[in-house]
């Protein structure tokens, strides 16, 4: 069984296709994130400047803490909206990213199964119990991908459970 220059030039075409894919959701995210964190930035020195505004034109010690203290909720709800807005792009990001992961093993597999056709098409005859043997061991595989899939699906549902809960407070 041998690789043909066209079968190796594909493959290496998949692979470099493949990493590009994986860059630019990696770029776009951290493009999301910067946006998102200059964003906050820049409203967190708006309301910064104007609460220093408001305290400074106050005409008593009680009306400048009056002042400073309704700076305070704005300032947390603004926190939570920011930790909810980093959250869903991570888990944008994450899911894009597993997708990928999936389609690559999807064709892996396929591939892995096309090679031991053609191997235990030419393999000689009494090597059955081996071809056997790895068609089982890649079965286990797939289905140990499979299961983890699943796991994970499961713990990122839970996350997001969890984040919506804590962030409707």
């Amino acid at each position: 069984m041998s690789i043909s220059p066209e079968q190796l030039a594909a493959a290496n075409k998949a692979t470099v296709d493949s990493l590009l894919s994986v860059a630019n959701t990696a770029l776009a995210s951290a493009e999301r994130i910067a946006t998102l964190n200059l964003n906050t930035a820049r409203s967190a020195l708006e309301d910064t400047a104007s609460g220093v505004k408001s305290v400074l034109e106050a005409k008593d010690p009680k009306e400048a803490l009056a002042a400073q203290s309704a700076l305070a909720q704005p300032a947390v709800e603004k926190a939570v909206a920011y930790s909810r807005s980093v959250y869903e792009i991570t888990a944008e990001t994450q899911q894009e990213l597993a997708k990928m992961v999936e389609a690559q093993f999807s064709d892996f597999q396929k591939s892995i199964a096309g090679m031991v056709e053609m191997a235990a098409k030419s393999a000689p005859a009494g090597s059955e119990g081996a071809v056997a043997a790895i068609q089982n061991a890649i079965a286990a595989a797939n289905s140990a991908f499979g299961n983890m899939n699943a796991v994970t699906k499961q713990f990122t549902d839970a996350a997001q459970a969890n984040i919506a809960a804590m962030t409707k407070r």
